[in-house]
């Protein structure tokens, strides 16, 4: 073996197959695969853009000494992305 070679490296390559479930308790309800099949049509871009938007958009109120305003839309950066990592993570792993 090559020293310069990272001996994990071969580990990344093997698949992995899905965790069965085994419990129906455990099973998505129709109202889930619902959501994930409709968020997964939308781009991940989106969710980036939208929450940087909200920042610039906040800052503006602030600079025009709107406050309330900004204060208001300066929440809306963190639930954007915590939205756009669950879209990514239902276009990479699917509905289950």
């Amino acid at each position: 073996m090559d020293p310069d070679t990272n001996p994990a490296a071969r580990a990344s390559e093997e698949v992995y197959k899905a965790a069965p479930v085994f419990r129906t308790e455990h099973a998505e309800g129709r109202l889930t695969r619902l959501v994930e099949h409709q968020s997964a049509k939308i781009p991940s871009d989106l969710f980036l853009v939208a929450s940087l938007a909200s920042m610039t958009a906040s800052l503006m109120l602030e600079l025009a000494g709107r406050r309330r305003a900004s204060g208001f839309i300066g929440m809306w950066p963190g639930p954007l992305l915590t939205m756009g990592v669950y879209n990514k993570l239902v276009k990479t792993f699917g509905a289950r």
